[in-house]
């Protein structure tokens, strides 16, 4: 990861991840620690892409499963008994968003390649989601 990938890593880690983070927390209702692999987001002369990807393949489907699952108390409370940390990550070229979350020993770990299939937002809610559903 060169400079520029550094630099805008970064900036969007103070500018726009505090928010995100803030969403996550309401979504789950708690504050869940959130660790952020940015090296292995950061891919070479793709900056421009930073601002535009990571939010519709990491954060916005993470909160609306999030969401859906806290939609009752149920949920909530399994919710919080169950999940402990998350980690957000591009380390297995994963690419489809029915495949891109893993959840062991109340880790939920989100692997994606960063820019493919960006649109998918629904289709990662959805295995997000319903990973949950069946672990917690």
């Amino acid at each position: 990861m060169g400079l520029a990938e550094r630099r805008a890593a970064k900036e969007f880690e103070t500018k726009r991840f505090p928010q995100f983070k803030k969403d996550i927390d309401a979504a789950a209702g708690f504050d869940v620690p959130v660790t952020v692999h940015w090296d292995t987001l950061a891919l070479e002369e793709q900056t421009h892409l930073y601002d535009e990807c990571w939010p519709k393949v990491y954060f916005e489907p993470l909160i609306a499963a999030l969401k859906a699952i806290t939609v009752d108390d149920m949920g909530k409370e399994a919710l919080k008994g169950g999940l402990k940390k998350i980690e957000i990550q591009n380390r297995t070229d994963i690419s489809y968003g029915d495949r891109m979350a893993a959840f062991e020993g109340g880790t939920l770990v989100l692997d994606h390649k960063p820019h493919t299939n960006v649109d998918d937002i629904q289709q990662r809610t959805d295995g997000i989601r319903k990973l949950l559903e069946s672990k917690l």
